[in-house]
C-alpha cells in the first residue's frame, strides 16, 4: 500500500514536470486514475489527500481535484513560461479550504435570506464586521456609512455616475492608472484631467491648478502600491492632497485595494486625515483573497448614501447574500488577519527579489518603478522601443509582460512602458525573467527597424 501511494504521487508530479498537468487543470477522477495506474481507489485518495496538504492541488465538491498555482518543484528552463502579466493573487496561497468552510456555514446561517432580496448596501451584520475590521487600517466609520459592492470597480463606476454635493462634473486621475477605471471614464464620456505619478510623487502646483481652475468633481487615487507603478504616497503627501481637496471643494476617491499588504504599520490612508467627509474610501478583497468573490467596500459620506444606494439597486439590486455571509464569517473567525499577515511577508520578499534583479540586470537605457509589495511595477524603455514590440518579442522567449499603453488616457499615452507583476511568479524565476527581459531590450536596441 505504501509503495503504491508514493508511486502515485510520483506519477502525478512527473505529469506536472512534463507539462501534461498545468495550473488550473482538472486531475483525473479518483476512479479513472485508479484504473489507469492499476491501484486501489484508497491509494489514489491518499495520494490526492497528501498533495492537497502540500497545497499542490485543491478539491472542489462535486467537480473533482484541480492544480494549484505554478509548479513549485519544476526547475526553470528555457521552455518554461515566466508570467509577469498575471496580476491576480498567488493561487497557491489562496485559502480555498478555509473559505469553503465559511461558505458552508453561511448557507446554514442565511438560508432563509436566500429567498428574499437583501439590502442594496449589504448585510447589516457584515457591515458591522467590516466596521471593526477597517479600524485596523485606521478607517473609523459606522456600519451605516459602509456599503458592500460587487468588487471595488462597481463602486468606482457608480460614483462616476451620481451627482456630488459640490455640483461639479470633471474628473482628475493619476496617470497611469488601471485600465478598468479608464474604461469607465471612456464609457461615460467624462471630461478628464490626468496628472503624472512618478517616483518623486506628483506635481503639486499642477494638481492645485486642476483643483482650482477646473470644474473638478473628484480626484481618483490609489494611495498604496498603485497599479501599475507600485508607488505609495507618504503620510505627508496624503495630508497635502486632502488639504488641497478641502480648500477647493474637491472630493477624493481613495482606492486602497492593496492597502492590506502594507508592512509599514505607521502608514495611514487619506481617510484618516479627513474630518470633513471629503474622502471616499474603497477597497477590494480580490487581490488578497479570492477574485471570484467580487466583493468590495465603499465608505461614503452621508450626503452620498441615498443616491449611491439607488444607483446600486439599479445596477444589481444587491450583492449575493451567500458570499457576503461567507466573508462575514471569515473576518469574524480571525482567518482573514492570519491570511493577510502571511501574504504581507510573501509579497515583501518578492518585492526585494524584484528590485535586486532590476538593479543587477536592467540596462542603463531603461528605468523601473516598484513598491515594497512587488505586486506591481513598470519598466520605462528607451524611446525607440515600444511596449507592444517588447511584449511580442518576449512572448517568443516564453516571458509574458503587459503593455502599459492601455493604462493611460489617450491624451497622456506613453507607449514605451511595460507593466510587471510578480504575484504569481515563482521566487526563483523572478531574476531569471528580469534577466531575459533585459537581454531582449538590448537585442531590440541593436536591431535595425
Amino acid at each position: 500500500m505504501e509503495r503504491k501511494y508514493k508511486e502515485t504521487i510520483q506519477e502525478i508530479e512527473k505529469r506536472m514536470k512534463e507539462g501534461r498537468l498545468k495550473p488550473g487543470d482538472r486531475l483525473p477522477s479518483i476512479r479513472q486514475l485508479s484504473k489507469e495506474l492499476q491501484c486501489s481507489v484508497n491509494t489514489v485518495i491518499k495520494a490526492y489527500d497528501e498533495l492537497e496538504k502540500m497545497h499542490r492541488i485543491y478539491s472542489v465538491p462535486k467537480s473533482g481535484y484541480f492544480m494549484v498555482g505554478s509548479n513549485q518543484s519544476k526547475s526553470p528552463s528555457s521552455l518554461e513560461k515566466i508570467d509577469f502579466s498575471a496580476a491576480g493573487p498567488d493561487l497557491s496561497q489562496m485559502p480555498y479550504r478555509d473559505f469553503q468552510h465559511c461558505m458552508n456555514q453561511a448557507i446554514e446561517r442565511y438560508k432563509e435570506e436566500m429567498f428574499h432580496y437583501s439590502e442594496p448596501l449589504g448585510l447589516a451584520s457584515l457591515r458591522k464586521q467590516l466596521s471593526k475590521q477597517l479600524q485596523d487600517v485606521q478607517v473609523f466609520a459606522p456600519p451605516e456609512r459602509i456599503c458592500v459592492v460587487s468588487g471595488s470597480q462597481q463602486a468606482l463606476d457608480l460614483l462616476l455616475s451620481i451627482p456630488f454635493p459640490n455640483g461639479k462634473e470633471e474628473i482628475c486621475t493619476e496617470q497611469p492608472t488601471h485600465p478598468s477605471f479608464i474604461q469607465s471614464l471612456t464609457n461615460r464620456k467624462l471630461l478628464v484631467h490626468g496628472i503624472e505619478r512618478t517616483k518623486n510623487g506628483i506635481d503639486w502646483n499642477y494638481l492645485e491648478k486642476i483643483f482650482q481652475e477646473k470644474d473638478t468633481k473628484l480626484f481618483y487615487t490609489v494611495s498604496r502600491f498603485q497599479n501599475p507603478t507600485g508607488y505609495s504616497y507618504t503620510n505627508d503627501e496624503k495630508k497635502k492632497i486632502v488639504e488641497l481637496a478641502q480648500k477647493y471643494d474637491v472630493y477624493i476617491i481613495e482606492d486602497d485595494y492593496m492597502g492590506d499588504l502594507d508592512t509599514t504599520r505607521k502608514a495611514d490612508p487619506m481617510y484618516a486625515y479627513d474630518p470633513s467627509g471629503r474622502v471616499i474610501y474603497t477597497k477590494s478583497f480580490s487581490k488578497v483573497l479570492l477574485p471570484g468573490l467580487r466583493l468590495g467596500v465603499a465608505v461614503l459620506p452621508e450626503a452620498l448614501l441615498d443616491s449611491f444606494a439607488n444607483a446600486k439597486f439599479a445596477a444589481d439590486v444587491h450583492t449575493p447574500v451567500i458570499t457576503q455571509g461567507a466573508l462575514e464569517i471569515y473576518l469574524q473567525s480571525g482567518m482573514y488577519q492570519a491570511h493577510i499577515e502571511k501574504l504581507r511577508q510573501q509579497y515583501k520578499h518578492k518585492g526585494i527579489l524584484l528590485r535586486d534583479a532590476y538593479e543587477k540586470y536592467l540596462p542603463k537605457e531603461a528605468s523601473f518603478t516598484s513598491g515594497d509589495s512587488g505586486f506591481y511595477s513598470t519598466i520605462e524603455l528607451p524611446k525607440r522601443i515600444k511596449g507592444k514590440q517588447l511584449v511580442d518579442y518576449l512572448f517568443h522567449k516564453y516571458v509574458l509582460v503587459q503593455d502599459a499603453a492601455t493604462m493611460y488616457l489617450p491624451t497622456y499615452r506613453q507607449e514605451n512602458r511595460i507593466r510587471l507583476s510578480v504575484s504569481q511568479v515563482n521566487d526563483k524565476n523572478i531574476p531569471i525573467g528580469i534577466e531575459k527581459i533585459s537581454q531582449a531590450i538590448q537585442e531590440l536596441l541593436v536591431k535595425k527597424w
